[in-house]
């Protein structure tokens, strides 16, 4: 793990593997960390230790890796550096850059001058460059280390058991997958609000933002996981092939930032009962980059199954709720017959993202009067998966599985889907609105009334 002492690590990373490690007992790993911090043995154990206790991870597996676990310092954008770590290695050997994009970018190259032992894997932690030109930079870069089949760019959030069951929710059940397309729909909404503030992040939330952090990467995803049509098998490159194909046809909604993207960041406020400060006062924070931390684009997916659809996705922090899920809004019956009143909500399909659940509004004869329509929903728990998302996506990667991995022409894809937006908040040509913090956000929202 190169980045072993930094925040990723001990918040999202150790956690994924030791209950990776405590529910597959004989997966056999040697654990060695390396960062700038001047760290003891003992220090790093305790945090591995610490970490795989906060997901309660125990067995004979996690007590041998915490033992048997290794810290060296060392500088990974220095090649001497990376081949002393490298060479401290045993077995096959996975290299998890959980560094910023530009330190990964400078560590890769360190790579070129070292041999590297066959079979060795990559993992990269998103965002995948910083624009579109970078990803396409960092690609050619890492196909000169090794094939792309053993590069695993990943995604968390495609480890999460809700976003696996897309899969299964759109393809073994007939009653769903024949509605799901433009004749049937009448918009997408993908929605990731999170009353959570900025939480001592600014290291790396304050350069990339709200569009970068959550829309580039997580919900363009899901967008894809949504649109993209069946595949012959859950085998990973039909999968990502599938992806890729509506991902290519993604653009923004008229193709003008200024009509169909907002961006936002928030101002003082309270959320349950805690004062929050304006995010421009967050220690850590440059108020002069206008970095926004809640964000909305409508996009188009132009297939004959999708083209006409518009597809807004948001993310937000902040918020005066927490708002997880994709909503699939079904257009309006051709005709409600004369008679029937109450009517005046669409069915959708609700697929929650935390909690993990799936729901159906619908609308149906109520108690009482049996001509007056009522609405009624009806839901389902998601069961928890087996794994944390991480714990998943890290299942994958020791497995030698890209299907959670983001392919390369992928996250090229992801990055010009949103080029005309940064283009466009960069120059100022769509204004940095504000909304108190524990509010709705600011007025006009591009999504419809929830």
């Amino acid at each position: 793990m190169l980045g072993a002492s930094g925040d990723l690590t001990a918040r999202l990373l150790l956690p994924g593997l030791g209950g990776l490690l405590a529910a597959v007992p004989d997966q056999e790993l040697l654990l060695l960390g390396s960062g700038m911090d001047d760290w003891d043995e003992a220090r790093w154990r305790k945090r591995v230790e610490d970490s795989f206790s906060s997901v309660s991870a125990t067995g004979p597996q996690v007590t041998a890796t915490v033992a048997g676990t290794r810290y060296l310092q060392a500088d990974v954008t220095e090649a001497e550096d990376l081949r002393r770590l490298i060479g401290a290695c045993r077995g096959q050997i996975v290299i998890f850059f959980a560094l910023p994009p530009a330190v990964t970018a400078r560590a890769c190259q360190a790579l070129t001058g070292i041999e590297l032992p066959a079979g060795t894997r990559l993992v990269l932690e998103k965002p995948f460059g910083t624009d579109t030109a970078g990803a396409e930079r960092l690609n050619q870069l890492l196909a000169t280390l090794v094939p792309e089949e053993q590069i695993h760019r990943i995604d968390h959030f495609l480890g999460k058991s809700t976003v696996l069951n897309i899969l299964g929710l759109r393809f073994a059940n007939r009653l769903f997958e024949p509605m799901l397309n433009a004749e049937h729909v009448a918009g997408v909404d993908i929605v990731f609000d999170e009353s959570l503030a900025l939480e001592g992040r600014a290291g790396y939330y304050d350069s990339a933002g709200a569009l970068i952090d959550m829309v580039q990467s997580h919900l363009l995803q899901v967008l894809a996981l949504l649109t993209m049509d069946a595949p012959p098998t859950i085998d990973a490159r039909e999968v990502r092939d599938r992806k890729a194909q509506v991902l290519r046809a993604t653009r923004l909604w008229d193709e003008d930032a200024r009509t169909c993207t907002r961006r936002a960041r928030y101002t003082a406020g309270e959320i349950a009962g805690r004062r929050l400060p304006a995010y421009a006062d967050e220690a850590g924070v440059d108020p002069g980059r206008g970095t926004e931390t809640l964000a909305e684009v409508v996009l188009a997916v132009d297939t004959w199954r999708w083209a006409g659809v518009p597809f807004r996705l948001r993310s937000g922090k902040a918020m005066s709720a927490t708002r997880k899920e994709a909503v699939i809004t079904f257009k309006q019956p051709a005709r409600v017959p004369d008679g029937l009143t109450g009517y005046d909500r669409p069915d959708r399909l609700r697929i929650g993202f935390g909690p993990d659940r799936l729901a159906v509004d619908l609308n149906i004869n109520g108690p009482g009067d049996p001509f007056v329509i009522d609405p009624v929903t009806l839901d389902a728990d998601f069961g928890p998966g087996e794994l944390p998302a991480y714990g998943e996506v890290l299942r994958g990667v020791l497995d030698d599985d890209p299907l959670l991995s983001v392919r390369g022409d992928t996250a090229e894809h992801c990055w010009r889907i949103v080029a005309p937006v940064l283009s466009a908040w960069r120059d100022g040509t769509v204004p940095l609105l504000e909304y108190p913090a524990g509010s709705a956000g600011p007025e006009g929202s591009l999504l419809p009334p929830d």
